[in-house]
């Protein structure tokens, strides 16, 4: 693979301004370089792409920088990330794609090889996921810091993306926040859909926009997972309020649902035998609550409910800190349970 994706790259920097033009289509020729807001083709400056010079290493032609996030790649990078795209076969088959095509002039850029996924759709939901990164290091991270949680262990299903698009309603012009990206799945570990946290540039709070959070793709049943589906879980409404939990009870793979509406829904897994309902200490929770206890006993699961102090988890987080969620959790786990869930705390 490393010798095709070491071919190809070259084959695309031979042509490094018609690939611009096609993947970038945004952006435009300044000199040596093509510039545009970002590898995902937003408009701007910040990363600039070489087109002349041939210098080894970073120096050469087709690779790119984004100065404003530092991140670097090369021409398969471009495509990659432009189509939303995650194996390298799919990459590598619009790669020969775009290679196999007349080059005797640069591409207009109202040209397009991949049709863009309908909006709202699964399939966007799943490139929106493909274009983020690491939170690592990343205003995601600082702000679920600043949320009191700081154990990210097993949040493969977080990613952060510095400009996550944003529209109010459909006759405002789209604006571009960092956004914590949320992978959501159905049973089976297959991505159904992505929810979007839009923050501030620092990643100390939300965005300073009507509607910070929203949810994409079939959400129905699905959830954001953290840890391994296993013959126990927990399932709650928001993200945050599931990993404040989590720094409490590490060793209980766990669910958020997104909204009372759809915890209420949320699929069982096969192997289930005791579920957790991790309450919000409000009307909307009840109500789920109550669903959620009825549809696990009607199959034989066992149902018992964590309820946090205050308003959720979060909150006790905060405000009473994390003895205080482990102690009040300890008293209200199945015995057979403390050790596991607890881990070194038990």
């Amino acid at each position: 693979m490393a010798e095709t994706a070491s071919k190809l790259a070259r084959r695309l920097a031979d042509q490094a301004e018609a690939v611009c033009r096609q993947y970038l289509s945004k952006g435009r020729r300044e000199g040596r370089y093509w510039l545009v807001g970002d590898v995902q083709n937003a408009p701007g400056r910040s990363l600039y792409v070489r087109l002349g010079g041939g210098e080894p290493g970073g120096g050469a032609i087709g690779k790119w920088t984004d100065a404003a996030t530092g991140e670097h790649g090369d021409l398969l990078d471009v495509i990659r990330q432009s189509c939303g795209l995650t194996d390298f076969k799919d990459v590598a088959d619009e790669a020969r794609l775009f290679l196999s095509l007349p080059r005797s002039r640069p591409q207009s850029s109202s040209q397009s090889q991949r049709p863009r996924a309908p909006t709202g759709s699964r399939q966007a939901a799943r490139r929106l996921f493909a274009m983020s990164k690491t939170i690592l290091g990343t205003s995601v991270e600082t702000y679920l810091h600043g949320r009191g949680i700081t154990d990210l262990h097993g949040t493969a299903s977080l990613r952060f993306h510095p400009r996550c698009y944003y529209r109010p309603d459909e006759t405002a012009p789209t604006q571009t926040w960092p956004a914590m990206i949320a992978s959501v799945s159905d049973l089976k570990g297959e991505q159904t859909g992505a929810h979007r946290t839009w923050l501030s540039p620092d990643g100390r709070g939300k965005a300073p926009i009507e509607t910070p959070r929203r949810a994409m793709g079939e959400l129905l049943g699905h959830a954001v997972r953290f840890g391994a589906i296993d013959e126990i879980m927990a399932a709650g409404e928001g993200i945050e309020t599931v990993l404040s939990l989590r720094q409490g009870l590490p060793g209980l793979p766990m669910a958020a649902a997104l909204s009372a509406a759809h915890l209420a829904a949320i699929a069982f897994p096969e192997p289930l035998r005791r579920l957790y309902i991790v309450r919000d200490n409000d009307p909307a929770g009840d109500a789920a609550r109550d669903v959620l206890i009825a549809r696990a006993q009607a199959v034989g699961i066992e149902a018992l409910v964590l309820s946090p102090r205050l308003s959720d988890f979060n909150e006790d987080l905060r405000h009473q800190g994390l003895d205080s969620i482990r102690y009040s959790t300890r008293t209200q786990l199945a015995p057979q349970d403390v050790a596991r869930c607890m881990g070194a705390a038990a």
